[in-house]
């Protein structure tokens, strides 16, 4: 990972001769600064170029510089209804790539004043973020080249014009940004080298020699024993040795005592074929990132790491399957004992993701039932109906407990903040009436057959079959005891960039939006 580095003495960061080589400035459109050698290269920039301040970032050649160059990108005037914080982001992403391309190897990433509006408080943070992100590049590519040529950036820094940049900010930003690595590269690679056990091997190497212990479950009999609807998704994958199961576990225990407890199931479907209820016409194309869930709490637990808050234990169970066809594979119509004793009738057996999470959450409930204030979530590229719903935003659906405790909220304020933004659903009794048992012989159904974004409450109603499923439910009421608060999130539409699956970039979320409201 590139080093990130504040930078509080401008007039000897923008000039030539320094530690940087390019400036680049993510700021309002006509922006001014009392600093000779920006100003300057900004007034040759617009004199010369009257759409400067719109658009695609502006290279301007200046040797009193660092570098002997400025990249600028507007944000925009900020002043229409809609403008969030991401403009920021999507500004710096593009500026910090033009630098790149440049040849620019150490970039001095310059934010531009937001005049104090507390919707844009974070945009140093936000702007440095993207501007990381945004210089990532798939693992396969670092693994075929010369890490050297794919990602040229060695290092940042990181400025504002409004002010200094606090080293506690850089600090949090190295945090985050080494746990958004780590869910990009395990989102974003291809299904054989991040098949099951390629994404089990993956978290042990990252997790080495840090504050955050790795357990990795590999014996078919013990998983097929202690995870039966889990194992079931994953039972045509036994005969290839590669494709079978794992469950990583991973723990982060504070020095002292703990006062809270978060408990995360991640859906790892390395590769989802839809099972016996295949996926046609194209639609399998870019299912490797279907482990975008698992991947986005081992980057969080990869954050947790390096900033080892204190009173929060921090455990997380991944599920890492093949969802394989064969004749193996799991049908429709079979019903199957969840770890929790629940009965589950499969009425399509590409609703895969919900059985996965089932089992991880009912060994975390057991787990929450003797931990210090615990809360559960359960983090899944599940449904298309996400992405139908609420395009490139998370969800968050609620049990009752966590509700009353304004999880949801205060998780979508956060993103809001910093730029990994949030919705929140309902659970609503249709959901609930939806999966109920038709026979005697069966608990729960896992789903209709029908595509997800073609089914009224096609991500809420999956939250209700998790926590029958898990034997989470009687957690849920009013008179629950104890009561254990819930929140399932659904990255199905922000997962990617753009929603494209197959050729979208991974965007890490929700590990900031996490870090953020979880941690803090």
């Amino acid at each position: 990972m590139m080093e990130l580095t504040v930078v509080n003495d401008l007039p000897k960061g923008v000039q030539s001769g320094g530690d940087w080589d390019a400036v680049v400035l993510v700021a309002p459109s006509g922006t001014e600064t009392d600093l000779p050698a920006l100003a300057e290269a900004l007034r040759r920039g617009r004199a010369a170029d009257a759409a400067f301040d719109e658009g695609a970032p502006r290279l301007v050649a200046d040797e009193a510089l660092a570098g002997g160059r400025l990249v600028f990108a507007s944000v925009g005037a900020l002043a229409k209804e809609y403008d969030d914080v991401r403009r920021y982001a999507d500004a710096a992403t593009d500026a910090m790539r033009r630098a790149r391309d440049a040849g620019a190897k150490r970039p001095l990433l310059v934010v531009g004043p937001h005049d104090g509006r507390a919707d844009l408080a974070q945009a140093v943070s936000v702007a440095a973020l993207a501007a990381a992100g945004g210089l990532w590049e798939p693992l396969e590519a670092r693994q075929h080249g010369d890490p050297a040529d794919v990602e040229p950036v060695v290092a940042m820094g990181i400025a504002s014009l409004d002010g200094d940049v606090e080293e506690a900010t850089a600090s949090w930003l190295r945090a985050v940004e080494q746990g958004r690595r780590l869910a990009r590269d395990l989102a974003g690679t291809e299904p054989e080298r991040m098949a099951p056990a390629g994404f089990a091997k993956t978290c042990v190497e990252a997790f080495a020699g840090t504050a955050v212990s790795v357990e990795v479950v590999s014996d078919l009999d013990t998983i097929v024993r202690d995870y039966p609807v889990l194992s079931s998704v994953a039972r045509a994958s036994f005969p290839v040795e590669r494709h079978r199961p794992r469950i990583v576990r991973l723990r982060y225990t504070p020095g002292g005592d703990v006062k809270r407890t978060l408990l995360f199931a991640g859906k790892g479907v390395t590769y989802d074929t839809g099972g016996a209820d295949l996926k046609t016409g194209g639609h399998m194309a870019g299912m490797s990132r279907d482990k975008g869930g698992a991947a986005a709490i081992a980057g969080f637990l990869r954050t947790v790491a390096e900033l080892k808050p204190e009173g929060v234990a921090v455990v997380a169970e991944l599920g890492l399957v093949r969802n394989s066809i064969g004749a193996e594979a799991l049908v429709a119509d079979e019903i199957i004992t969840s770890h929790a004793g629940v009965r589950v009738r499969i009425g399509n057996t590409d609703a895969e993701g919900r059985l996965v999470m089932a089992d991880l959450l009912s060994h975390l409930r057991v787990e929450a039932l003797d931990a210090p204030s615990p809360v559960i979530f359960t983090c899944a590229t599940l449904t298309g109906h996400a992405a139908l719903a609420v395009g490139p935003y998370s969800i968050c659906v609620e049990n009752r407990p966590a509700r009353e405790q304004g999880l949801g909220r205060r998780i979508a304020e956060a993103g809001e903040q910093w730029g990994d933004p949030f919705e929140n659903s309902r659970l609503r009794r249709e959901d609930w009436d939806f999966i109920r048992p038709r026979t005697k012989a069966d608990d729960v159904i896992n789903c209709n057959n029908g595509p997800s974004s073609a089914t009224p409450r096609g991500h809420q109603f999956p939250a209700a079959f998790l926590l029958i499923a898990s034997g989470l439910e009687p957690h849920c009421h009013r008179d629950a005891v104890p009561p254990l608060p819930f929140v399932h999130v659904d990255i199905a539409g922000s997962g990617v960039v753009g929603g494209d699956w197959q050729h979208g970039r991974p965007t890490a979320a929700p590990v900031v939006a996490f870090t953020a409201a979880l941690l803090e």
